[in-house]
């Protein structure tokens, strides 16, 4: 038997949805949940942006002149009204004088290097010095073998007394021909080939004592000597070796350690100020500092400047001399050097810190002393130094500048320095005192 539907049932039973109806109902959705994400979003902006004040239960007012955007509104660290003053840190402009430098990385070169060699071939017989030791120019480091020198002396001073006999001999003969030839008893050419004869031994007997002189000076070659003064290296011979002049070696190497030099480099932009400080043949004080800038190691001055720009990286090579008189300085090594230029007398100085960079430029916050408020103020910067910067135009000796605290400033802004009072402990001290009083009147 067939189930029957009864036509109530059927009367009844809603239509299925068309589809244009399901696309309304999505859109519908969509906005209502997009309204929902805008509400919450303003909700949040509103909690995150309310005033300190109107969040202690201050006038509903100022809060919602800020939130709104109304005239309190501006940026944030004491920009809006109602906000809570910043806490900042202020300096004085200061007038005083700055010195102009150049910093650069130098290499400290020996003023002289030697390379001690023997003039003379011969056996080492004596070292007379050790390794690192200080030594004077014309002291005796070595001694070679000298007795074949001294027997090259004697044979050169016994052939020049030889010569020297027979150059007297021949004037004597000489002599005794010119009388006989006034006598007539001689012919005038035996006087003339003796006066010959005389001439030639004088050439030899000055040959001789040249030989002579030669050899006195190998004799002393012997002595092998500090060319200058300085401080020895490791020795690089022992006793016994033959040595020569043509040793590359040499017997040891001697640097001259005081006085000493630094070379550095000098950018090409400097130098038209360098050389102009050179040509008023002013004496420039350089500074050699230790790899952390905090050690002074000596004291000297500049001393020569290159002729030639490295195209490579544009900068001069310039040296400066120090006396080194307590060896600090060593050769090759490489220190902070500092040249000072110039000097800059009664400039108005600021904390580097002060300073600040905008889109128009630098400026600098001055504090308003009696409203408590700062105006940002356009500056020129001129030259400066670690911790300083002079301010050309812009700020007068006296102002006072905001140091710590300057990124949540606007123009105009109320600020507390450091050494202030919260209105609110201010406020309650004085009720106090008051309701002190009135107790006292009271009694």
């Amino acid at each position: 038997m067939e189930p029957t539907t009864s036509p109530k049932s059927a009367l009844t039973s809603p239509p299925p949805p068309s589809p244009e109806a399901k696309r309304r109902r999505r859109i519908i959705g969509t906005v209502i949940a997009v309204l929902a994400m805008v509400a919450l979003g303003l909700l949040a902006w509103r909690l995150t942006h309310q005033p300190a004040g109107g969040a202690a239960g201050g006038p509903p007012g100022a809060a919602g002149a800020g939130a709104r955007g109304g005239p309190g509104a501006g940026g944030p660290g004491g920009g809006r009204r109602g906000a809570p003053a910043t806490t900042v840190g202020v300096a004085t402009a200061e007038q005083t004088d700055i010195p102009v430098h150049i910093d650069a990385l130098g290499t400290v070169v020996a003023a002289a290097t030697a390379t001690v060699r023997p003039q003379v071939s011969g056996v080492l017989q004596k070292i007379q010095f050790t390794e690192g030791q200080l030594v004077k120019a014309g002291q005796v480091l070595a001694v070679i073998d000298p007795r074949p020198f001294e027997m090259a002396l004697l044979q050169a001073r016994g052939q020049r007394q030889r010569d020297e006999a027979q150059l007297e001999s021949a004037r004597l003969t000489l002599t005794r021909y010119r009388t006989l030839l006034e006598q007539d008893s001689i012919a005038r050419q035996e006087v003339d080939t003796q006066a010959a004869l005389v001439k030639q031994l004088e050439g030899t007997v000055m040959t001789d004592r040249a030989s002579e002189g030669v050899a006195q000076l190998n004799l002393g070659y012997t002595q092998v000597k500090a060319p200058i003064s300085g401080r020895l290296g490791l020795r690089t011979v022992d006793i016994g070796n033959l040595v020569g002049s043509s040793d590359a070696n040499g017997v040891a190497v001697i640097t001259q350690l005081s006085p000493i030099d630094v070379e550095f480099t000098v950018p090409q932009d400097q130098v038209p100020a360098l050389q102009g400080r050179i040509a008023q043949g002013a004496k420039l004080p350089a500074t050699a500092l230790d790899r952390t800038r905090t050690d002074t190691l000596a004291s000297g001055s500049f001393i020569a400047l290159d002729n030639q720009v490295d195209v490579q990286t544009g900068t001069v090579r310039a040296k400066a001399r120090f006396t080194n008189t307590d060896n600090k300085l060593f050769p090759s090594q490489f220190v902070n050097l500092r040249l000072q230029l110039d000097t800059i007398e009664d400039a108005v100085v600021v904390p580097v810190t002060a300073l600040r960079h905008g889109a128009n430029g630098d400026f600098v916050y001055v504090l308003n002393a009696k409203e408590k408020t700062v105006s940002q103020r356009a500056v020129t910067r001129g030259q400066a130094t670690v911790d300083k910067v002079q301010i050309l135009t812009g700020l007068k000796v006296g102002e006072q500048v905001i140091t710590e605290g300057a990124d949540r400033l606007r123009d105009g802004a109320k600020v507390t320095l450091p050494g202030d009072r919260p209105q609110g402990a201010r406020g309650g001290q004085q009720g106090q005192g008051e309701r002190r009083r009135q107790q006292g009147a009271q009694q």
